[in-house]
């Protein structure tokens, strides 16, 4: 899941070499915590929230297979 939300952050920000992203334990379960340059932070999270909703549910539909619910947090750097 890792690698799922790194290609696709890179693929949208305008510093890939900036985006980090590691899992960690939640409350509810794993969370893939997302941390991109200040400048990539409007970017990643989209208009009205659109592009990290869409990437929320990539995850969803990506993790359905394994049986985890993966969360998603944005962090800037």
């Amino acid at each position: 899941m890792v690698e799922l939300v790194s290609y696709v952050a890179k693929a949208i920000v305008e510093f890939p070499d900036k985006v980090k992203v590691s899992e960690t334990k939640g409350e509810k379960g794993p969370v893939i915590e997302l941390r991109v340059a200040e400048s990539d932070l409007g970017k990643v999270i989209g208009k009205q929230g659109r592009t990290a909703k869409a990437m929320r549910t990539l995850l969803a539909a990506a993790s359905a297979q394994s049986g985890k619910r993966y969360g998603l947090d944005i962090v800037e750097n």
